[in-house]
């Protein structure tokens, strides 16, 4: 395990702790103090202290059959979210692309090989795969993955499909490596990613890329569909040139968040 840090300063007990936390995964939202050392290498001595470290600090309950995560985790991954302003920003826009499109809208960001959803606006559907705040996708069978990836330079893009996904989900379809780059080549040329049913059958999204002041491509927005309602055909007909505006006006927004200086003063007393 990831222990071993690279200087003085790496704080072992730290990294102890967010191993346990992350070793709580799709399929296991609950695990034993047994299951948890296998899960991360650690003594079950250990494991159990931080545990329990966890539990007084709200992290972690202890539930029918061991332990389990508690919702207050979020703000671990929410706080860097909330940090950046990009929800504040891209709200409005989420809502009027929904509104246009009658689809759910959402932003997504590559962690790994992974795609994690950062914001969403939904729209009531049966669809065959739920999605909320954090959940994790395969980066490369998604439109908001595509067109991550095809951002990242040849080097880095085989570093990070190299790292194997923890979403705990196997994609109905991927694609030959051959495929993939010329997959990867046409959508740096055209600017957005479709996938149709790759991720899960039924499942229809295009994305377009969001950026930061300097151009970098920092998140992704999508529009989301079902394969039985909506064709290709409208989805690029229809629903991407409104998502290539939204997608515009929220990297716009956000440039313009970056630029503003922001002060801290203390209180009058």
């Amino acid at each position: 395990m990831p222990r071993a840090g690279t200087g003085p300063d790496f704080i072992e007990a730290l990294a102890r702790g967010l191993e346990v936390i992350t070793a709580f995964r799709p399929g296991r939202p609950e695990m034993t103090l047994a299951e948890v050392a296998g899960a991360t290498g650690l003594a079950r001595p250990t494991a159990r202290r931080i545990l329990l470290t966890l539990e007084e600090l709200g992290y972690v309950r202890t539930g029918e059959r061991g332990y389990a995560l508690t919702p207050r985790v979020l703000e671990l991954g929410v706080a860097g979210v909330r940090s950046m302003g990009l929800w504040d920003v891209a709200r409005p826009h989420m809502e009027r692309l929904v509104a246009q499109t009658g689809e759910s809208c959402s932003i997504a960001q590559l962690d790994g090989s992974d795609i994690v959803y950062v914001a969403r606006v939904a729209v009531p559907k049966i669809v065959s795969l739920a999605v909320q705040i954090g959940t994790r996708f395969p980066a490369a069978v998604t439109s908001l993955g595509k067109v991550q990836l095809a951002a990242l330079a040849p080097a880095e893009l085989a570093d990070v499909l190299a790292q194997p996904s923890r979403s705990g989900l196997v994609p109905r379809r991927t694609a030959g490596q051959p495929e993939f780059d010329a997959e990867m080549r046409e959508v740096r040329a055209r600017g957005w990613a479709l996938t149709d049913e790759e991720l899960a059958a039924g499942i229809r999204s295009v994305a377009a890329p969001l950026r930061d002041g300097d151009g970098r491509v920092v998140a992704a927005v999508n529009v989301n569909c079902h394969a039985a309602e909506t064709s290709v055909e409208y989805l690029l007909d229809h629903h991407l040139p409104l998502l290539l505006k939204a997608a515009a006006d929220i990297s716009a927004d956000f440039a313009r968040l970056q630029d503003v200086p922001h002060v801290t003063v203390s209180a009058a007393g």
